[in-house]
């Protein structure tokens, strides 16, 4: 997705534009060397080596290409190369399309004098970027994004469980009515290019058969690729290392857009406490309603070279299923049986483990969760 921003920058500079070579003109093309340049001038990449493994990284993604499809590789020289975006040949996904039409919307509102986009007060806190559902439904409507109120709804509800908007306060979905709404992603905050080279796999989190919140490895001896794996009942099972860098290992999977091939070697991985730790099913509504026995709490992990030492599974809500004692999360105050309420800002109790686990993987490496804990 940050390759979409990427692009909307080559564009306002000026370094993609219609070229002639050769008696024949082609359109939306950069000049190889010349955007080698522009990524040390703008800091994209420290040094022209670095330079031509991102645009590589690129083409192994099938996001460019040479104009004429003549070279596989990028060559840091006077060739044209092309945005797949900008001549049809890209395959826009799903997830794509949600963060695109995000985007255009958050452009479109903040470029008009009279934005429904103002800074509000709820509980006496200040909100940034906020707007009301009913007033989303209704600008909506009247510039043509959509025909009717229903649609209205369903393109809201897409574009917060993708984490582009949520409810301030991250207790509700998004509905027609005078809730109070943010746009949660900064869509102007111009990421480094050189983050994505080590970016991995998200597709993979769900055929991976044990979460990527991968438990730290206790007294990690050389050779010993173990970690434990806390239940309440204090029993001790064994589970495979998989380390947050090589999650895209586990399935053979690689991203549509990055991914740092596999560096370790794993045995057999085992499945983590495949029985839930939570003693009866709890519903979203049974947390959610009011004078209900729970308590939320909000946790900031700071993962180590390994993770951030907890596992998490269920769906809907999920559930913190083991906790490494000595990991980043334990220290945190994380605990067996809390349910996951948001993650880094993002609602989360309509989604499963899986969904979760990707929004974790891509997110940083500090961890802002909030969860909700049972009253005892």
């Amino acid at each position: 997705m940050y390759c979409y921003l990427f692009l909307l920058r080559l564009h306002d500079g000026k370094l993609i534009k219609d070229r002639r070579y050769h008696l024949r003109t082609y359109p939306n093309c950069f000049v190889a060397k010349e955007l080698t340049d522009w990524l040390i001038d703008h800091k994209e990449a420290p040094d022209r080596e670095t330079g031509i493994r991102l645009m590589q990284k690129l083409m192994d993604h099938y996001i460019i290409h040479h104009v004429c499809d003549e070279h596989s590789d990028y060559k840091d020289a006077k060739l044209l190369y092309r945005f797949r975006k900008d001549d049809g040949t890209f395959p826009l996904s799903k997830d794509v399309k949600v963060f695109m039409r995000g985007q255009s919307l958050y452009e479109k509102l903040v470029s008009v004098e009279e934005s429904i986009l103002k800074v509000r007060e709820e509980n006496s806190v200040k909100y940034q970027r906020t707007f009301l559902g009913s007033e989303m439904i209704d600008w909506l409507i009247q510039e043509g994004e959509v025909e009717n109120r229903q649609e209205a709804v369903e393109l809201g509800r897409a574009l917060l469980e993708h984490g582009i908007i949520q409810h301030v306060s991250n207790r509700h979905h998004f509905f027609d009515s005078d809730t109070l709404y943010q746009f949660w992603i900064n869509f102007r905050r111009r990421r480094r290019l050189t983050e994505l080279l080590n970016e991995n796999s998200s597709r993979a989190l769900s055929e991976s058969p044990d979460s990527p919140f991968c438990l730290r490895k206790l007294n990690p001896d050389p050779g010993n690729t173990s970690f434990l794996s806390v239940q309440t009942n204090k029993e001790i099972k064994v589970v495979s290392a998989v380390r947050r860098s090589s999650i895209t290992s586990l399935s053979g999977n690689s991203n549509a857009y990055f991914s740092a091939p596999p560096t370790l070697v794993f045995p057999p991985v085992a499945e983590c406490n495949p029985k839930s730790v939570l003693k009866r099913p709890v519903t979203n509504e049974e947390l959610l309603s009011p004078g209900a026995p729970y308590v939320k709490k909000t946790l900031t992990i700071v993962g180590d070279a390994v993770g951030w030492g907890f596992v998490v599974r269920g769906g809907r809500p999920c559930h913190i299923q083991a906790v490494d004692p000595g990991g980043p999360a334990a220290a945190a105050g994380m605990k067996v049986c809390q349910f996951v309420f948001s993650v880094n800002g993002v609602y989360v109790l309509h989604l499963d483990y899986q969904t979760i686990s990707s929004l974790i993987m891509t997110g940083p490496r500090t961890l802002v969760m909030e969860v909700m804990e049972a009253i005892e």
